[in-house]
């Protein structure tokens, strides 16, 4: 089955198929092309994404200066205009969320369609899998990298203080054809999340699943668990752990494991903690402790506080103590 390597089939507790996927190098087949072409469009975008963000400083010290300062008319211009152009980067990465969206939405109909079951999928679509999982590598990234910058937040707040005062002073407003107010608000609750991205692919999962009635929700739930289990039996294996060839693979294996259960916790009805659940968490977070990673701790907290179901009553003692 090409990069996808089948290295068990079932255990004696019976808990699902265990993969070896080859995350570094599998490619797609003819019949994978379309959906792979057009969701790599937006993988190719979403290293930019990264880039952009990781360089984002905002504009703290001319926004201090102004608010420190508000008869200095100078000041004002210089805090606007060096937060406009941080606004237009922040719509584009709004921009961005919905795409990423289209391009979940695209793969979620590839990896669940009939005849194939998701495990059959995942066995003959590696490539479309590996996007999958690079979809969620990006989106934990950016939300990393977002719950570290209070900046997004400060520039945001005043662009949208400073458009509402200045329509009462009546003062020039280049941006605002950039970001009127109806983007603004929308942007206002992406950027409320202390995980938009994260959010956008969960909403986007249950709205996948809740708009095809005629598909089973099993089969997008299976799709999920099935990729957990493949990630917890790679980490937790050396002899699979020994196959990667780029030392960027094992955190990005951990990504894609807290990714998928986060999405599989928001869409299946008792989520991904309860003891029916077709994921083992108990190993998932052992797995993810026994990690020498210093990101460990965000994907961690990730489970903690972006999941549904960790505080219901059928999550026993044991998985709660150990997330504490």
């Amino acid at each position: 089955m090409g990069n996808l390597l089948k290295v068990l089939t079932y255990n004696e507790l019976d808990q699902g198929p265990n993969f070896f996927l080859d995350f570094e190098n599998a490619q797609p087949t003819e019949a994978e092309t379309a959906v792979w072409n057009q969701v790599n469009a937006v993988l190719e975008e979403a290293q930019a994404v990264l880039a952009e963000l990781q360089s984002y400083t905002g504009a703290g010290q001319e926004i201090r200066e102004a608010i420190q300062n508000p008869g200095d008319l100078r000041l004002q211009e210089r805090a606007w205009s060096a937060v406009c152009p941080l606004v237009a980067k922040l719509k584009r990465f709004y921009e961005f969320s919905l795409r990423l969206e289209n391009a979940l939405r695209s793969l979620l109909e590839a990896l669940t369609s009939p005849p194939y079951a998701p495990t059959q999928h995942l066995e003959r679509e590696q490539a479309l899998a590996k996007q999958f999982a690079e979809i969620l590598h990006f989106t934990l990234s950016f939300d990393e990298l977002k719950m570290t910058n209070p900046a997004i937040q400060n520039d945001f707040s005043y662009y949208r203080r400073t458009i509402s005062r200045n329509r009462i002073n009546n003062l020039q407003l280049d941006a605002e054809s950039e970001v009127n107010n109806e983007m603004a608000n929308r942007m206002s609750l992406f950027y409320a999340e202390a995980t938009p991205m994260l959010k956008t692919l969960s909403n986007a999962t249950t709205k996948f699943v809740s708009e095809n009635k005629t598909l089973p929700i099993e089969d997008t739930t299976d799709c999920l668990s099935t990729m957990a289990c493949v990630c917890r039996v790679m980490l937790e294996t050396p002899e699979y752990r020994s196959r990667f060839t780029n030392t960027e693979t094992l955190l990005f294996c951990m990504r894609v494991m807290v990714g998928v259960i986060i999405l599989y916790d928001h869409v299946h009805p008792v989520g991904a903690f309860a003891k029916t659940s077709k994921i083992d968490m108990k190993g998932c977070i052992k797995v993810l402790k026994d990690q020498p990673s210093t990101s460990t701790e965000g994907l961690l907290n990730a489970l903690r506080y972006t999941t549904r179901h960790l505080n219901d009553d059928t999550t026993s003692k044991q998985i709660r103590a150990l997330l504490q």
